[in-house]
């Protein structure tokens, strides 16, 4: 049978800052991002499963990407532990804001290569990740592809 590819979009409010940028993004700000997670993998062939004919459920892509990316980064704010932002983060925190302490710079082509290791973990053994496509604004994304991995 073919591989055939399906894709779930997904959105999700986060505000970031770069420390050490040199532009505006160094500033505190936000995104609405979207997020588009597409998997590829052979339709099942049982008809005695309820799944017939799916290469996978999209409620259970859902659920897995809206319990390790969507549910975790909506409405949080992220930074990367290892810059002086842990203390803006920390005085955030205590005024009960959702802050994210990342190892990493939170752009959008980091946060995508975040996204892929958190998604691949979870996926079932005869399901692989294709791509990902992370939109930052309107004009702007980051793409992330197995084959270039």
């Amino acid at each position: 049978m073919s591989h055939i590819r399906i894709t779930k979009l997904f959105s999700f409010e986060t505000g970031h800052a770069l420390y050490g940028y040199d532009g505006k993004c160094k500033n505190v700000h936000g995104h609405s991002y979207k997020l588009s997670v597409t998997v590829i993998g052979k339709p099942i062939n049982d008809t005695s499963n309820v799944k017939y004919g799916m290469v996978i459920d999209f409620g259970d892509l859902k659920k897995i990407v809206k319990e390790d990316i969507v549910d975790v980064f909506d409405h949080a704010t992220v930074f990367n532990k290892n810059t002086p932002h842990v203390e803006l983060a920390k005085e955030l925190q205590d005024r009960g804001h959702n802050v994210m302490l990342v190892d990493y710079q939170p752009t959008s082509e980091m946060m995508v290569i975040d996204f892929a290791k958190k998604i691949k973990k979870r996926l079932p053994d005869n399901i692989k990740l294709h791509a990902l496509k992370l939109q930052e604004t309107d004009t702007s994304y980051a793409e992330w592809y197995a084959c270039d991995n």
